[in-house]
Parts: structure tokens; C-alpha cells; sequence
């Protein structure tokens, strides 16, 4: 994507993560939003929240070295709150329905993760690319955002767990606590290469024909 951080990557005239900001923005249930970015898109970034009147963005801070580390990173400047919502900048098709299912989730165990499940077969190959078995995949699902976790919970498997992790959820399991799933959805993908940005466009194009009728 050209060497920009993708977050920012211009979809449909606004950057990829202009469409989560203005989710939470209008999101009854959120109140105050820390936006973490790379440390070179910092000024990028305030200049986003003021053109979008984001009057919730209460701070831009720079991320870390791992995913972990950024939300820890935004964490810390959250202080005196009770839930955490953590939303992947470069998911963009994130609803308020999504934002209200994922705390509605979490308030039965403290932590719940968007999930859909998984629609190809799963095999394990070994190193020669050879099938070891298939997994079956009744149960299983891919995991999205909104994440979300009493504050307390998240700041303590933060502090507590140093494994390198792909979401903070997984911190959470590593401390024995009960991860609760919601429905996620097919059109909330994360965008992770150029071929991805055609398709969200056509997602976001959807979106704003069903909230026009």
C-alpha cells in the first residue's frame, strides 16, 4: 500500500480507520477513545480526529513494538475506567450493533471477542508441506474486533503475561479467565494487504446503501 501505514490508506475518501472513529464517535455506550498509532503518524493521526470533530479522541499515543504493547500502550492512558473496547484500526466495517453485542458479551465473564466461523478446511502441514491431519472445524472460529474486557482484567494480563500474542484476548485466557464469543460478521474483515482494500470498499459501499434505506 505504497509505504503508507495502511490505517490510513484512503477508502471511499475517508482513511481506513476514519470508520471505526466515527462508530465510536456516535456510539452512545463509548465515552472517551485513545487512538494508538505508529510513532511517524502521530501529527497524521490529531489531524484525522480534528477533521472528523472526534470530541471523544482524549488522547493519540504512539504504538509499540507488538500489538500487545500498543494497547498497553493506550491502556495507560485510560485511567479510572471500567471497560475496554479494543478496536483494530484497519477493521473498518464495524457497526454500533457490534459495539453493543461486544459489551453486552463481555459483561457475563468480563471479556468477550467477536467470531465467525470458519468456512475453509483446516489442515496442519509439516515442514515439507505435507498434511499431518485435518482439524475439524465445527468448532472453530476466526476471531475479530471489537474485543472487549473489564479494565481490570486487561491491565492485569497485561502486566502479568509477557508471551507475544496476536490479540489481548489471548493474554486473558493465559490467565485462567473465561473469553465469551459473540457473532461477529464475514463483511468485518481486517485489511492486510492491497487486494483486501477493493473488497472493503465494496463492503463499505453496502453498509452505506443499508443505512441510506
Amino acid at each position: 500500500m505504497g509505504g503508507l501505514d495502511k490505517i490510513f490508506h484512503p477508502v471511499l475518501g475517508l482513511p481506513l480507520v476514519g470508520y471505526s472513529l466515527r462508530v465510536l464517535q456516535d456510539s452512545p455506550e463509548v465515552d472517551d477513545i485513545v487512538l494508538v498509532v505508529a510513532p511517524g503518524s502521530i501529527e497524521t493521526a490529531q489531524r484525522l480526529v480534528e477533521a472528523l470533530d472526534c470530541t471523544k479522541v482524549v488522547a493519540v499515543c504512539p504504538g509499540g513494538d507488538r500489538r500487545q504493547d500498543s494497547v498497553n500502550n493506550g491502556l495507560a492512558l485510560l485511567p479510572g475506567v471500567e471497560w475496554v473496547l479494543v478496536q483494530d484500526g484497519a477493521r473498518p466495517c464495524i457497526t454500533q450493533h457490534m459495539v453493543r453485542l461486544s459489551l453486552e458479551t463481555a459483561a457475563i465473564t468480563g471479556a468477550a471477542v467477536a467470531a465467525v466461523p470458519v468456512k475453509d478446511t483446516i489442515k496442519v502441514v509439516d515442514d515439507d508441506g505435507g498434511v499431518v491431519h485435518t482439524v475439524p472445524r465445527d468448532s472453530l472460529r476466526a476471531i475479530q474486533s471489537p474485543q472487549t474486557f473489564t479494565a481490570d482484567i486487561l491491565r492485569r494480563a497485561h502486566k502479568e503475561v509477557d508471551s507475544s500474542v496476536t490479540d489481548d484476548a489471548t493474554l486473558v485466557e493465559l490467565l485462567g479467565y473465561q473469553v465469551r464469543s459473540y457473532p461477529g460478521s464475514y463483511a468485518n474483515i481486517k485489511v492486510t494487504t492491497p487486494e483486501d482494500i477493493a473488497l472493503v470498499e465494496t463492503l463499505l459501499s453496502s453498509l452505506r446503501q443499508e443505512v441510506k434505506s
